[in-house]
């Protein structure tokens, strides 16, 4: 409740304001819901505004008084002023002058509850009924219900231009709910079965009615992030179980996308709520084994110990989104990418994860999901020198060229034969100068090497690289 009736009197819009907000309507909030736990809020009420001043007290949670704006171009907001819910030390201050009851166990069991009226709060001093001070409380204090308000308020002053016939009111909260999405690819064969959806999880919000956008992108922070919840809305998250919303509508939005959720729905600390992104659809897929390479992508590099090193075998797997396709036309927002394939039974087994970044339409999803098992690589450095280049001008410093050979090893214990690719990446001046194997150029920074390893086999790649540093 308000802590002071009186100012609410002062403002005749006020109460019709409050009665609005005690229960949601259709159509009052919307909601748009950013990764990083950034949250726009949007209400909407019945309220409407005369030409000119307006004043009207809200009960809002979490409202950040320093984001709020009207979005109405025709209403200016003048001030706000919040009032956050009373804590025992702002009540005691409102006490001041007023007698309370104070409650204090007793020792035997069961409470004792003395009267004694507030003097002071800062230092603590309370007047008993027969005059005496004590100096510190003497019990916990019990309020009457006009000094405590159990929702934060906020007072907030427009100028509008013309008459509204409702008040439209935004804000941003920090920390308040964040959403990420998952995909599910099942593989099978040279196709595979992709689906999404998305979870929102609040920390603080609470809507029972809402429009629900979700919104992908990148976008900058200059305020500092709220704490999240710790306790118990931490721990309800695990307990509750997530409700299921299917179809989502997509649109651009500056340098975003925006998703809406269909209808109204409700958030709750602690209760996730998961949306799908698109229904189930079947795409082509590629499978890649890659060896790293051993060049740093810039700068200089050493000699190499004379022992073989193990190295990685690398996973890859990439989705095709060909423009024209369901799937090929979806901008998809980045996503944690888990992939399935089912074993001899038929149950389907996690055989890797990836996190991809955001996927503009008609770009493939290419994504790392883990290290081979069954196919190993070693490489070892078997040749290195290094001279100096004279500078290409006087008084810059003096470049070196180095030359650098590797061996790479491949063996496969699978029962078939596989293609494993050796990638080197650097930028500036380098070229490879001998090898074993046609060395493919991707890029102007990377190349290739394709080595066909047999089943139960091994395979030998040896080149040459020479750079400059």
């Amino acid at each position: 409740m308000a802590e002071n009736a009186s100012s609410v009197i002062r403002y005749p819009l006020a109460l019709a304001a409050a009665a609005l907000l005690a229960a949601p309507l259709a159509g009052q909030t919307s909601l748009s819901i950013y990764n990083d736990g950034r949250v726009v809020v949007r209400r909407s009420l019945t309220q409407p505004l005369d030409r000119g001043r307006n004043t009207i007290s809200l009960k809002l949670d979490g409202v950040d008084p320093a984001t709020l704006f009207s979005p109405d171009t025709s209403v200016a907001l003048v001030t706000a002023v919040l009032r956050p819910a009373t804590d025992e030390a702002a009540a005691l201050g409102h006490a001041i002058g007023q007698t309370l009851a104070f409650v204090r166990p007793r020792a035997s069991g069961g409470a004792d509850t003395v009267r004694a009226t507030v003097i002071r709060v800062d230092p603590p001093q309370y007047r008993l009924g027969d005059g005496r001070f004590v100096l510190s409380p003497p019990g916990e204090p019990v309020f009457p219900a006009d000094l405590v308000r159990t929702t934060p308020e906020v007072t907030v002053t427009l100028e509008a231009a013309r008459a509204r016939p409702r008040t439209d009111l935004a804000y941003v909260m920090s920390g308040a709910a964040r959403w990420e999405a998952v995909y599910q690819v099942i593989l099978a064969g040279g196709r595979c079965q992709v689906s999404g959806a998305a979870t929102i999880t609040s920390q603080t919000i609470r809507a029972d009615s809402a429009e629900i956008q979700l919104v992908a992108g990148t976008i900058n922070r200059a305020r500092p992030e709220a704490p999240a919840p710790q306790g118990a809305f931490a721990r309800r998250a695990m307990e509750l179980q997530a409700v299921v919303v299917t179809g989502t509508a997509e649109e651009t939005v500056g340098e975003t996308h925006v998703y809406s959720l269909p209808g109204r729905q409700s958030l709750a600390p602690g209760t996730p709520v998961t949306v799908a992104f698109f229904p189930a659809v079947s795409v082509a897929y590629t499978r890649e084994f890659v060896v790293p390479g051993a060049l740093p992508f810039r700068g200089y590099f050493a000699q190499s110990p004379a022992e073989p090193n193990r190295v990685p075998v690398q996973v890859w797997y990439t989705l095709k989104r060909t423009r024209g396709t369901p799937f090929g036309e979806r901008p998809l927002p980045g996503a944690t990418v888990q992939l399935f394939q089912a074993d001899s039974a038929g149950r389907l087994q996690l055989v890797g994860e990836a996190r991809s970044d955001h996927s503009a339409p008609g770009r493939d999803l290419r994504v790392q999901s883990g290290d081979a098992f069954d196919i190993t690589a070693e490489r070892v450095q078997t040749d290195y020198t290094q001279e100096p280049i004279a500078p290409a001008k006087r008084g810059l410093p003096v470049r070196q060229r180095i030359t650098a050979s590797y061996r790479v090893t491949i063996s496969n214990a699978k029962l078939d034969a596989v293609t494993v690719d050796v990638r080197e990446a650097r930028t500036g001046t380098w070229k490879v100068t001998d090898s074993s194997l046609p060395a493919e150029k991707l890029s102007a920074t990377e190349v290739r090497f394709r080595v066909a390893v047999p089943a139960n086999g091994d395979a030998t790649l040896t080149y040459t690289v020479e750079a400059e540093s």
